[in-house]
């Protein structure tokens, strides 16, 4: 992801704090990143719109991720003033497990979304790669991954 900005506005100072599929079955994997590289990895199931999160098990070993956050034209820490940010992370396989249909074979399609939400001079902005409403949790309206 490489995203414009202005300021990094994130105050988070560790991993696994609250930052904010399969239609058969509604539990779905989110990952979720800061600027300054802490990261939310967690379980979501949304049954009729009542969801919950909790941490995947076991996160240690092979089922961690990889992941880098780079400041654009100026430091990276809370209230500084940039240009952008990036992030790059490798989610393994064996982190989604038990999901269904992991890992994917070739012709294996899954649901998948991708936002940015930002609080640069105290609104809110967000982005997404496929429009789904007022709540970024309506996984029926997810766009669709589709495996090689």
């Amino acid at each position: 992801m490489d995203a414009t900005d202005h300021r990094l506005t994130t105050t988070m100072k560790e991993d696994l704090l609250n930052l904010w599929t399969d239609e058969r079955q509604p539990v779905y994997f989110e990952y979720e990143i800061s600027p300054l590289g802490y990261e939310l990895p967690i379980i979501i199931p949304n049954f009729e719109s009542k969801f919950y999160g909790w941490r995947p098990w076991r996160y240690e070993g092979n089922r961690r991720t990889r992941k880098a956050t780079f400041a654009v034209g100026g430091p990276k820490k809370s209230g500084a003033k940039v240009k952008g940010w990036q992030a790059e992370v490798f989610m393994p396989y064996a982190l989604l497990k038990p999901l269904q249909n992991v890992p994917p074979k070739p012709g294996s399609c899954w649901q998948a979304n991708f936002y940015r939400v930002d609080y640069d001079d105290g609104k809110q902005t967000s982005w997404d790669w496929a429009r789904v409403g007022p709540s970024f949790h309506e996984y029926q309206k997810f766009g669709t991954l589709l495996f090689e």
